[in-house]
């Protein structure tokens, strides 16, 4: 045999806290066909500061589509089917990178992933740039290990082959046609090289994770050993391994044989299907009344007797795969909504998933019994929803389980008429459906019934679209689309329907009230303005305030929302009033000339604007514009001292009763917003900053110049007498 080694690589990602699917880093590999061994090499790294510690990464495997992982313990959606991802973990102790290697034998050839993630989120909020967070790096390589011409075992055709050591394992494959309700493969004619008793192991089918369903069978002696399966999947190449178990020095001969039971289905034909639709689109045909049309009998009017429908092992029903949108698709059945179902045989209905690009959604299945159809009281519809193969005998009792694959129930009877089924990020496959009528005293009591039950099947991005308190987000990883709930307001879970943490009504309502009355201490800092006949202030003052208040009630992650217009326009407009209110309030402390201060005023916003346009959560577009006001105030309160010869400014009123409160109200609202919030207490340590710093301002505003008098509304109104003054001095005297 002739092994070929391939290696695959995908580009390294930096690893985030989880919080939601969104932080766990994904990788996409494609394990080709006739692979024996699949190797994974994990490299994982930390940065070198005194800023990283001990880190443990989690790294979840899964076969056919995404994983789905839980690591925060919470719950998933009702009717969604959970089973627990295959993980492993990677310790980094040291800056010295962790190498680890996974190793798969007979790995299923098509699409597997990597979701790799930190440990749970602190939940604190750092501003960007206050500190440096450390870098931890993940990469996984792939190596492959493939046969190039492995034998093809024919059905019904005896292959006679020799195993030459234990190392060297026997692999063979056999295609699985459709329609195939079971399969037998036989071991005959074991022989040694010694002329001893012989002894080999078989192994049937592939390691799919996070469940392997490999079926195994070791064989000892000349007696003939064989391995039945029911319902084998359809369409693909099924792997077989046998290996020895005796002496490394001996040969084995062995001679397999597989053999298959035809399944017969029975179906109303599809050509009659889109026949009746084009006539219903188009209307009747001249002459159709009574010509080839009426030899045809109209759908779901084809004779059925028992006779019939014992003859076959299942009933299709065609389905019409409808895409609607990237990871959405519907799908509709030809002959409407409902599909009958009889005890007789199965019927079975067909939900193409094998595009490559719907796992990363959620397949919902729902059925609806219809209870004027049931002659039974105690009938039961039992459904099975598998892949790769149906299940074709389903039952109360069963737990739909093909070949290889693990399915999910469904049942629905006159005291329960509605099932749902939710699969999370379906593996790439054929899917299939299959309904049967099923009696408690046996099939002899539902002979002649039938039921009618409504079938919606359907793949969306996110169930019920994350619910209120949530938000589907659609991701990538090259160019691999999946979807996944970001949720908010203390809600948690896969569809964001875990109330663990929600927070209440009322206080989603407490916190948008805190967060955009707490903007109204603004009011004070706008009458001093105002007062002080520093109108261009008091107006960047009320542009602050409108904006933060109307922001902060459109950021609300609950119920308690009002956005007047776009969130990022408000979220825009929020941080440029923030910066340039801090701005104009230290120019205008520095008491310079007028005109260079309204020309730092109007050059200032400017360079604002664009920088927050480049990056607005940098800490530097907050504190450059800060730090280059206070050279500018500090160079000309040092000018003004050195000119009148003492401190500037030279009251200690001054000092004691304005600058020094508003600077102490200014560091603590600064290690308010930079060190202590987090997304539990956000919105009152965040109304605390709003207080703060509104009330510094207040404080840190200068006295208005001398030769300016207040605000006096009474002298400037002139519908009245006035008592004029003559102020012209007398030049002359007369006597």
């Amino acid at each position: 045999s002739l092994y070929v080694s391939e290696y695959f690589s995908q580009s390294a990602q930096k690893l985030s806290f989880y919080s939601w699917y969104g932080n766990a880093k994904l990788f996409h590999f494609h394990v080709p066909e006739d692979t024996v061994l699949l190797r994974w090499l994990l490299q994982a790294s930390r940065g070198k500061g005194p800023e990283c510690s001990s880190m443990e990464i989690t790294v979840h495997f899964r076969y056919g589509a995404p994983p789905v992982i839980n690591p925060l313990g919470t719950h998933f959606p009702a009717n969604a089917t959970v089973r627990p991802s295959y993980n492993i973990s990677i310790a980094l102790g040291s800056a010295v990178p962790n190498t680890t290697f996974v190793n798969v034998t007979a790995p299923a050839a098509g699409d597997w992933f990597i979701a790799a993630h930190l440990p749970e989120a602190a939940g604190r909020i750092e501003v960007k740039g206050f500190s440096t967070p450390c870098s931890y790096v993940f990469q996984a390589d792939m190596f492959v290990l493939r046969l190039t011409d492995m034998p093809v075992l024919e059905p019904g055709v005896a292959m006679p082959r020799t195993i030459v050591s234990p190392a060297k394992p026997l692999h063979v494959k056999v295609f699985v046609p459709k329609h195939a309700a079971g399969m037998r493969f036989e071991l005959r004619s074991c022989v040694t090289s010694e002329q001893k008793a012989c002894t080999v192991r078989v192994v049937l089918g592939s390691i799919t994770l996070p469940q392997s369903f490999q079926r195994i069978v070791t064989c000892m002696g000349n007696v003939s050993c064989s391995l039945a399966l029911d319902s084998p999947p359809w369409e693909k190449w099924l792997q077989i391994m046998v290996e020895s178990l005796g002496a490394a020095n001996a040969s084995v001969s062995v001679e397999m044989l597989a053999s298959f039971t035809a399944c017969r289905p029975g179906s109303t034909s599809s050509f009659l299907n889109f026949s009746s639709l084009n006539q219903s689109q188009t209307g009747p045909r001249p002459g159709s009344a009574g010509g080839a049309g009426s030899s045809l009998l109209p759908t779901g009017e084809a004779p059925r007797n028992a006779s019939d429908q014992r003859s076959f092992c299942l009933q299709n029903q065609p389905v019409v795969r409808e895409d609607l949108d990237v990871v959405s698709v519907r799908y509709r059945l030809l002959n409407g909504p409902s599909v009958p179902v009889n005890s007789l045989s199965p019927t079975l209905l067909l939900l193409n998933l094998n595009t490559g690009a719907d796992s990363g959604g959620s397949l919902v299945v729902s059925l609806l019994l219809n209870k004027t159809s049931v002659s039974l009281a105690n009938a039961t519809v039992a459904a099975c929803v598998s892949a790769a193969s149906p299940v074709l005998s389903p039952n109360a009792t069963q737990n739909c389980s093909t070949a290889f694959f693990q399915g999910y129930p469904l049942s629905v009877s006159m005291s329960s008429t509605e099932a749902t089924l939710i699969v999370l990020y379906p593996q790439t496959d054929d899917w299939f459906l299959s309904l049967r009528l099923i009696c408690p005293k046996g099939q002899g009591e539902c002979n002649g019934a039938e039921a009618k039950v409504t079938v919606f099947a359907y793949l969306t991005p996110c169930f019920n679209d994350c619910g209120p308190y949530g938000q589907c987000s659609l991701l990538r990883r090259h160019g691999y689309l999946y979807a996944a709930c970001s949720c908010k307001a203390g809600w948690g879970g896969w569809s964001c329907t875990d109330d663990t943490k929600a927070q209440s009504v009322g206080a989603q309502n407490l916190a948008t009230l805190l967060l955009t009355l707490s903007n109204l201490m603004f009011l004070p800092a706008i009458a001093v303005a105002v007062y002080r006949c520093y109108l261009v202030e008091a107006s960047v003052y009320t542009y602050t305030m409108f904006f933060s208040t109307f922001y902060h009630a459109c950021d609300q992650p609950g119920v308690a929302v009002m956005c007047i217009m776009d969130y990022d326009t408000l979220q825009y407009c929020d941080f440029l009033g923030s910066v340039v209110s801090i701005w104009v309030t230290i120019l205008c402390m520095s008491r310079v000339k007028k005109i260079l201060k309204y020309v730092l005023f109007v050059l200032g916003t400017l360079l604002i604007a664009m920088s927050l346009q480049l990056d607005r959560r940098g800490v530097w577009n907050m504190m450059g514009p800060c730090l280059f006001a206070l050279v500018i105030m500090i160079a000309a309160w040092v000018h003004h001292g050195v000119k009148r010869r003492h401190c500037y400014p030279s009251s200690w009123k001054r000092w004691v009763f304005y600058l020094l409160p508003g600077i102490t109200l200014a560091f603590i609202a600064i290690s308010v917003y930079a060190f202590m919030e987090t997304n539990e207490n956000y919105y009152y340590t965040h109304s605390i900053w709003h207080v703060l710093v509104a009330c510094s301002v207040a404080f840190l505003l200068p006295p208005r110049d001398k030769h300016k008098k207040p605000w006096a509304w009474s002298q400037k109104l002139t519908c009245r007498y006035q008592i004029c003054q003559n102020d012209r001095e007398e030049l002359y005297a007369v006597t």
